[in-house]
């Protein structure tokens, strides 16, 4: 698997809501005999997730005004 920063963000959001999945259908953690295993906070997981698609919308917003400026001219 690719390192994640080098994922574009699309891609990191399907892996972030794999994660999130991974918690709610496997738990936080479990413990077999001797063996544990501790997922990612589900609530950094979801913030990221709200992050991402922050930066997803963003980025597909339209840029047609960006270099628009309005004046008001009163009077003479």
């Amino acid at each position: 698997m690719t390192e994640f920063h080098k994922m574009t963000r699309e891609e990191q959001l399907a892996e972030v809501n794999k994660a999130i999945y991974a918690v709610l259908a496997g738990g936080q953690s479990y413990t077999i005999g001797s063996r544990s295993l501790t997922r990612a906070d589900l609530s950094l997981l979801k913030q990221m997730r709200e992050e991402l698609e922050a930066e997803i919308t963003s980025d597909a917003s339209s840029h047609l005004l960006d270099n628009t400026f309005v004046a008001f001219f009163t009077g003479r």
